[in-house]
């Protein structure tokens, strides 16, 4: 173990901001993170085993007890849910004989939950050894396993490869991009190289200037302009970093894997583009875990465009040296915050940063950094090849361009469409075929639950805004057990629990919806959870635990007829009895409640 453990820590740098990089070769290598590797780990690089600990112990993927020769994670996100998955988890726990978060007696075989691993387009889905298997049934479950049983590779397992470039030899997986509508911009022509040679001809600021022309806002849900995000880190001095986001772990989108898979060429020279802007020598991609797969695929990339001069020293004979990196994740959804992510990429805890001083002033390595969505980068290759006129004359007036939009649920259509801003939601649904839909959720978790009454309402940054996760939702569903309940067990579980009332009032939502989905619940407690939303607004200091209520008060507050027909319509005889019945059901969840007189 000494020599294996000395052996990763010297490939992967020696150096303590490498450290997930070391904890997942471990992972890999054990099939856990041992103890021992621990004190050898923080020996090797100088630091406390504390230090090692608390972040071996933050991420789903780090273990401390071997998982199965083969590590089965099935997706029990909501649209998975709606999917079947309970028939394949079912399936599993027959064939493998044990329960799901338990490992066979022989060590053959684990089985365990994840949260949405960005295939809700072909649900249900299960990692293998990272390797997908998607539109999983029975059938398919009673042949995987047999084959583990036989001791075949997980690849020779796959059935069948995908499209594009989910065939290609380091991808093998059978998922399929479904690109179902392709617009001008990231799913457009692509002619590799063009556009970062006219970059590397102009000005910086003269790039940076056509970005904020075109009125590019960050893809990635925030919506914060690009090209000022681009001039603000500019202006800083010293060393400068470019991150792109590609954690892309809002349930129900999947818009970034076809991106990372199908625009590979085109994210890393809108990176190469961005790092000339703002004067960096370095970028880094930061990969979710979930698509450990594509790594091998996109590093080949990388050697790709550093033998054809798009990379690395004096790019296109242009005196601008720069490379990129990838620095995978391990499984934290907190992590798509960018000041968790650049905790994450130095090898720390997830856990969101104070602002300010904003990562444009102090992010990576405490570098001015901006940190970008995939899909931007892939924006701004295209804004700088025609113009930032030319982008901004599509979409709206606040938004504008095009969206890539993740959408699937109940409608015969799921996939990728890139769309102009400004469309609504009727003409989405009408776009992807779905009938008889009770509810869209738009924007994942942390969005909004829009009712048919609202369907008007226009996907943009103005209206209903969206880093592209559509979750559509058919009236056969029980949208507060199947959904609701999903979203805040989710939340519960992806907290860091670095804010109080972050760690506590989800757990405290997630028990009151069970509550009232078992038919116990009291009409106030549909006032107290959305006082309690209300607080975890205002007092946790990330997006996560801002929005983390949303599934509960935006449902409450667009389908209260749902939850009122749950719960118990009580004809208090007194006040007192009031209270006392509010004080009793709040108890019961591990709360003290909010009483208004």
């Amino acid at each position: 173990m000494e020599e294996k453990i000395k052996s990763i820590i010297k490939t992967s740098g020696n150096s303590p901001d490498r450290l997930m990089d070391i904890l997942l070769s471990v992972q890999k290598e054990f099939r856990c993170v041992p103890e021992e590797a621990v004190s050898l780990i923080a020996s090797a690089l100088g630091i406390s085993e504390a230090d090692v600990n608390q972040t071996k112990t933050f991420y789903h993927f780090f273990s401390s007890k071997p998982v199965g020769k083969y590590a089965v994670y099935l997706n029990n996100a909501a649209v998975s849910g709606m999917m079947g998955m309970a028939e394949v988890a079912d399936e599993f726990e027959k064939q493998a004989g044990i329960k799901f978060g338990e490992t066979t007696p022989d060590g053959l075989i684990s089985l365990d939950y994840t949260a949405c691993i960005g295939m809700s387009d072909q649900e249900p889905a299960a990692l293998i050894n990272s390797v997908v298997f998607t539109e999983l049934t029975r059938e398919k479950v009673k042949e995987i396993v047999a084959g583990m049983k036989e001791g075949k590779t997980v690849e020779s397992m796959v059935p069948e490869y995908g499209d594009g470039n989910n065939a290609h030899p380091l991808v093998k997986s059978m998922v399929k991009n479904n690109i179902r509508k392709a617009g001008p911009v990231c799913l457009g022509d692509y002619d590799a190289g063009k556009t970062l040679s006219k970059a590397l001809s102009m000005n910086p600021k003269d790039v940076i200037s056509e970005v904020q022309k075109s009125n590019l806002r960050g893809r990635g849900g925030a919506g914060f302009p690009t090209g000022l995000k681009w001039l603000f880190c500019s202006q800083e001095s010293g060393e400068r970093y470019v991150i792109c986001n590609a954690d892309e772990g809002e349930p129900g989108t999947f818009k970034d894997r076809v991106l990372l898979t199908e625009r590979a060429k085109m994210i890393f020279e809108g990176m190469t583009i961005a790092g000339w802007a703002i004067g960096a020598k370095e970028g880094i991609v930061y990969l979710r875990y979930e698509y450990d797969y594509l790594l091998k695929f996109l590093n080949s990339i990388l050697d790709e465009m550093r033998e054809k001069n798009m990379l690395g020293k004096n790019i296109m004979g242009k005196g601008f040296d720069y490379d990129i990196r990838i620095q995978s994740g391990a499984g934290a959804y907190v992590c798509g915050e960018e000041s968790a992510l650049i905790e994450s990429t130095e090898g720390k805890r997830g856990e969101p940063r104070n602002r300010p001083p904003f990562p444009t002033q102090s992010g990576y390595n405490e570098k001015p950094t901006i940190i970008n969505n995939v899909e931007t980068f892939c924006s701004a290759v295209k804004i700088v090849e025609k113009g930032g006129e030319w982008f901004s004359n599509m979409g709206t007036e606040e938004s504008s361009g095009t969206k890539l939009l993740s959408i699937s649920g109940d409608c015969k259509q799921p996939g990728v469409y890139e769309v102009e801003w400004g469309m609504t939601i009727k003409e989405m649904l009408d776009m992807v075929d779905a009938t008889d839909v009770q509810a869209v959720q738009v924007a994942g978790p942390s969005g909004v639950c829009v009712p048919p009454s609202q369907f008007s309402r226009k996907i943009a940054i103005e209206d209903l805004a969206t880093g592209g996760s559509m979750i559509v939702v058919g009236k056969q569903r029980d949208l507060i057990k199947d959904i609701v309940l999903n979203f805040m067990e989710f939340f519960e579980d992806e907290s860091c629990g670095s804010c109080i009332t972050c760690r506590s009032f989800n757990m405290i939502l997630r028990r009151m919806v069970e509550k009232i989905v078992e038919g116990r619940g009291i009409k106030p407690d549909l006032d107290n959870m959305v006082q309690w939303g209300e607080i975890m607004r205002n007092t946790s200091r990330c997006g996560l635990g801002q929005t983390s209520a949303n599934p509960v008060s935006t449902t409450i507050s667009n389908f209260r007829e749902l939850y009122e027909s749950k719960v118990k319509d009580v004809d208090f005889q007194s006040d007192f009895d009031m209270k006392k019945a509010i004080i009793e059901s709040c108890e019961a969840v591990g709360r003290p409640p909010v009483v208004h007189e």
